[in-house]
C-alpha cells in the first residue's frame, strides 16, 4: 500500500516530537506503547501492558508487561530477547534524567513529556520484576493512562539503545529506529519516500495484512489528489477544499469524513522582545493583542480558505472536548476599535510584526498561506505591516519552539480526549518551550489547570477549567479562527483504515482488496 503523505518527518524518534507528520511515520508504524487508543476511537486498551493496578491514592500504577513480544530484527539490529521491564525504563529515563548516559551521550528534548510536566510528576519508576513496572507520582495525574498511549511514550529498545551507544552512534536512534510496532523501518529518503515491511512477528498477528508500507511524501496537495485518482497512491490526506467535491464522485474513490477534533489559531508572541530582535514587542501589550484578535475577518477566511468545510472558533479548544464553556463568544469584528486600542497603546500607524505561515497542510489550516495573506491584508487595515515568513516545517517548529515567531499560524489536534491536551499542552507555562508558542504564563490561569489534573472528580475538573478559558480568552496570547472537517481521500479496494480522532494515520489492521 502506499500512502501519499503531506511532509517529510524530522525523525524516527517520537519522544522528540510533537507533530502528526513525525508520530504517522515512527509511533503509528514501528512502536507501539504500555496503552493504546482503539483503533478510530478515544478509548484506551491495552498495548504492551496486558493490565495495570492503579493505588487508592491515585499516586502509583503497575504495569504488568506483555510476554513474548518481539523487537524487530534489520540488517543493523537483532535482538537477542524479548520485550520486558528494561525497556520501559529505559524509554522513560531517558526522559526524566538529563544525566542518564545514553541522554548524555545524544542530548535531546522530549518537549510533550516536558509540557505535560511528566518530567517533574514522576517522582519514581521501578522495575517489580521482568515483567512488572511500578510508575509512582507526586500528584495525582487524571490523565496518565491516557498520556502514555500517545505517540510520544513509545517504548524503544534498551537493548538497541546500548548496542547504538557502545558503537558511538546514539544519534541513530532517531535515523533507523526499532520498536514492537506492526511495521518495520526499511528505508528513507528524505521529502521522496519511506518505506516499512509488514512485521512477520507481530504480537497481534490479525492487525498485520500488509506485506509492504510506503509513504510516497508528496507536499502538494493537488498533486497528492491525482495520485490518488490514478492508483498511484490508496490512501492520503488533506484534500484542498475545492478538491472536495470531485472526490466525492469519483466511483473509483471513497471519502469518509467526521467533524474535527482540532483548532486552527494564531498564536501571538508576548516575550518583552522576539529571540534575535532588540525592538520592543508591540504583541507584549494586552491591548494590541486584542486589536489584532478584533481585525482577523474570520468569516472570509473560513469561506475561503476552509470553504465550507470549517466552523468558526470562539473558544481555545473544539465544542467537542468535554469541559468546554460554551459562554465564550468570538470576538466581534470591530476594525474601528482595534484602530483606537492601537492609539491607546502607542503603536504608531505603519508598525511591522512578523506573521510566521506554516508551510504543509495540517487537519486544522488547509492552507495557511492563503490565510497569511488574508490576515496581512487584515491587519492593514487597522495600520499594522505583516511580513508573511516561512521555512521548513522542522525548522518552523524547532525555531518557534526556540521564540523566534511573531504572530504565528498553527494549530492542533487532541491527542488523548482530555482538556489538559489542550489548556495545558498548548497554553500552560510548563510548556512554554514546547507548544506554548505564545510563551504566555499566566500563573492564575496556570493553578487552575494543575488543580484541575490533580483532581479525578470531572465536575470539581470542569468548573476549574471553565475558569482557566475564560482568563484565556481575556488575555488573548491566540487567535482561534477554525475547526475543519476532516476528509480522508482513498481508493474504494482500501479495507479497514478509520479515521483518528487524533488526525493520525494508522495502518494496523488496514489491508487491499484485489
Amino acid at each position: 500500500m502506499v500512502f501519499c503523505s503531506e511532509g517529510s518527518p524530522a525523525g524516527f524518534d517520537p519522544g522528540q516530537y510533537t507533530t502528526g507528520t513525525d508520530f504517522d511515520a515512527s509511533a503509528e508504524t514501528v512502536f507501539n506503547r504500555l496503552t493504546q487508543f482503539e483503533h478510530g476511537g478515544t478509548a484506551v486498551v491495552p498495548g504492551l501492558a496486558t493490565r495495570w493496578d492503579v493505588s487508592e491514592d491515585g499516586l502509583s500504577y503497575t504495569f504488568h508487561l506483555r510476554e513474548g513480544v518481539k523487537f524487530h530484527t534489520t540488517d543493523y539490529f537483532k535482538p537477542s530477547r524479548t520485550f520486558n521491564a528494561d525497556d520501559v525504563l529505559f524509554t522513560f529515563e531517558r526522559m526524566l534524567d538529563p544525566n542518564m548516559p545514553f541522554r548524555k551521550a545524544y542530548p535531546t528534548e522530549f518537549p510533550y513529556f516536558t509540557d505535560m510536566g511528566m518530567d517533574k510528576n514522576i517522582s519514581k519508576l521501578e522495575k517489580l520484576d521482568d515483567h512488572t513496572v511500578k510508575f509512582t507520582l507526586k500528584t495525582v495525574d487524571a490523565a496518565f493512562i491516557q498520556n502514555l498511549a500517545m505517540s510520544f511514550a513509545s517504548i524503544q529498545s534498551a537493548e538497541y539503545a546500548d548496542k547504538l551507544l557502545k558503537e558511538g552512534k546514539p544519534a541513530d536512534i532517531n535515523q533507523k529506529p526499532i520498536g514492537t510496532g506492526p511495521f518495520v523501518f526499511s528505508k528513507y529518503q528524505k521529502d521522496a519516500q519511506i518505506r516499512f515491511k509488514g512485521n512477520k512477528d507481530y504480537w497481534k498477528p490479525e492487525d498485520v495484512k500488509l506485506d509492504n508500507l510506503i509513504f510516497a511524501i508528496t507536499t502538494d496537495a493537488s498533486v497528492r489528489m491525482q495520485k490518488l485518482k490514478k492508483n498511484e497512491c490508496q490512501v492520503t490526506l488533506f484534500p484542498r477544499p475545492a478538491d472536495i467535491e470531485s472526490l466525492k464522485s469519483d466511483p473509483n474513490l471513497q471519502m469518509p469524513d467526521q467533524p474535527g477534533f482540532n483548532l486552527g489559531y494564531i498564536a501571538y508572541n508576548v516575550m518583552d522582545k522576539i529571540k534575535g530582535s532588540n525592538e520592543p514587542n508591540p504583541m507584549a501589550q494586552l491591548k494590541v493583542r486584542q486589536a489584532l484578535d478584533m481585525a482577523v475577518n474570520k468569516q472570509q477566511i473560513i469561506d475561503s480558505v476552509y470553504q465550507g468545510a470549517g466552523q468558526e472558533a470562539a473558544n481555545a479548544m473544539p465544542p467537542t472536548q468535554w469541559s468546554y464553556d460554551d459562554t465564550i463568544k468570538s470576538t466581534p469584528y470591530d476594525p474601528e476599535k482595534a484602530k483606537a486600542l492601537l492609539k491607546e497603546a502607542g503603536i504608531k500607524e505603519g508598525t511591522e510584526i512578523t506573521l510566521w505561515a506554516m508551510p504543509v497542510q495540517r487537519p486544522y489550516n488547509p492552507n495557511a498561506k492563503l490565510m497569511a495573506e488574508m490576515l496581512q491584508s487584515d491587519w492593514a487595515k487597522i495600520g499594522i505591516k505583516a511580513k508573511i515568513v516561512t521555512y521548513e516545517w522542522g525548522e518552523y517548529m524547532k525555531r518557534a519552539k526556540s521564540g523566534e515567531n511573531g504572530a504565528m499560524l498553527i494549530g492542533w489536534s487532541g491527542d488523548n480526549g482530555d482538556p489538559d491536551n489542550w489548556l495545558g499542552t498548548l497554553y500552560g507555562c510548563d510548556a512554554i518551550n514546547g507548544n506554548n508558542f505564545s510563551k504566555w504564563c499566566n500563573a492564575e490561569y496556570d493553578a487552575l489547570i494543575k488543580d484541575a489534573k490533580a483532581t479525578t472528580d470531572q465536575a470539581k475538573r470542569t468548573a476549574l477549567y471553565k475558569q482557566a478559558q475564560h482568563i484565556l480568552k481575556d488575555q488573548v496570547p491566540i487567535t482561534p479562527i477554525a475547526h475543519s472537517t476532516v476528509y480522508q481521500p482513498m481508493r474504494k479496494t482500501v479495507q479497514g483504515f478509520k479515521i483518528s480522532p487524533f488526525a493520525l494515520n494508522a495502518f494496523y489492521g488496514v489491508g487491499i482488496s484485489q
